[in-house]
C-alpha cells in the first residue's frame, strides 16, 4: 500500500484506470506495491500519481503512469513470461513488470541509468529483474526469445527485426511513427514469422536511439 502521503493520488490513478476497463487485479497489486516516488527525482516525487510525462537524469523523462499502466496492460504478462523492455529509463516499469512475469530484461543506453535502476531493483529484492547497459536498437538475441517485448521509443517504421526475439503467440507494444509528431501506439502479435498489428492508439514519444550514450 502507497504510504499515507500518496494514498489520495494514488486512489485517483485507480479511479482512471478503472474508467478504462484496465483495473485487473494483478496489475493493480503490482503498481500498489511498487514504490513510484523512489523511481523519481526529489522535486518531482510529489506527481508520482499524475499522467504527466517527468523528467529524469540524463534528460530523459518518465511517461505518465496512466500512460504506462495502459501497455502494460495491453502486454497481458502472465506468471510465466520473459519480457524484453527497451528503454529502462528510471527502472519504474521494468520493476512493475517484474511482479508480473518470471523474468524482465530491460535495456539501457545511459550507464547512469542502468546503475540507478539497478540498485533499485536490488533494494525491492526484486531478484528476476535484469538490466543491462546496452545499446536496445535490435533488441537483446542473446537473452530471447520473449514472450512480450515492450518500446518507449518510437520506430520510423515496422520493427521486423523483432519478429525473430518473439516466442509463437508473442506480443511486442510500440510506437511507430516519425521523430517529432504523433506516432501509432502498435500491437504486434506474432504470428508464424510475421506480424499482426493492431493499433491502439497515439502516443508522442522520442526516436528509439542507436548505440549506447557516451558519456552519461
Amino acid at each position: 500500500m502507497p504510504p499515507a502521503d500518496e494514498r489520495e493520488s494514488f486512489a485517483a490513478f485507480l479511479l482512471r484506470l478503472r474508467g478504462k476497463g484496465m483495473a485487473a487485479k494483478n496489475l493493480v497489486t503490482a503498481f500498489e506495491a511498487t514504490p513510484r516516488k523512489g523511481f523519481l527525482p526529489p522535486q518531482w516525487q510529489s506527481l508520482a500519481w499524475s499522467d504527466r510525462m517527468l523528467p529524469i537524469e540524463c534528460g530523459e523523462a518518465i511517461e505518465g503512469v496512466d500512460l504506462q499502466a495502459s501497455i502494460i496492460a495491453t502486454l497481458d504478462i502472465e506468471p510465466g513470461h520473459r519480457v524484453l523492455e527497451v528503454g529502462t529509463g528510471s527502472g519504474y516499469t521494468a520493476a512493475v513488470m517484474g511482479r508480473l512475469a518470471a523474468r524482465v530484461v530491460t535495456l539501457e543506453r545511459f550507464k547512469t541509468l542502468a546503475n540507478q535502476a539497478k540498485g533499485r531493483f536490488e533494494a525491492l529484492g526484486l531478484t528476476n529483474v535484469h538490466v543491462r547497459h546496452a545499446d536496445g536498437f535490435n533488441g537483446a538475441v542473446a537473452d530471447g526469445p520473449f514472450d512480450r517485448i515492450v518500446v518507449w521509443a518510437a520506430f520510423d517504421s515496422h520493427p521486423r527485426v523483432f519478429v525473430d526475439q518473439l516466442s509463437t503467440g508473442g506480443v511486442m507494444v510500440a510506437p511507430i511513427g516519425p521523430p517529432e509528431e504523433e506516432q501509432v501506439l502498435a500491437r504486434l502479435s506474432k504470428v508464424g514469422s510475421r506480424f499482426e498489428r493492431t493499433d491502439i492508439g497515439t502516443v508522442r514519444l522520442q526516436p528509439l536511439a542507436k548505440g549506447i550514450a557516451a558519456v552519461l
